[in-house]
């Protein structure tokens, strides 16, 4: 059975990272932005997007420790 290709807008691609994001940190705790990134891998520009997003809706707390960004759960 061939998988039909689902085409999701720009909005649900970074609701998708926002998700992605969210359960990462729910499942590591506080983390770094950096490794975050990395480990999820998310293309382009959607680590930040979806970051920013769980930021407006005040899911997220975002801290400057050096030169590292730390992200976590609120």
């Amino acid at each position: 059975m061939a998988t039909k290709k689902v085409n999701l807008t720009l909005e649900e691609q970074i609701g998708f990272s926002a998700g992605e994001i969210y359960n990462y940190l729910h499942q590591n705790g506080t983390t770094s932005f950096a490794k975050m990134k990395k480990e999820l891998d998310l293309k382009g520009n959607f680590a930040d997007l979806g970051l920013g997003w769980l930021a407006r809706e005040n899911k997220v707390e975002i801290a400057q420790k050096g030169p590292a960004v730390k992200v976590s759960l609120k």
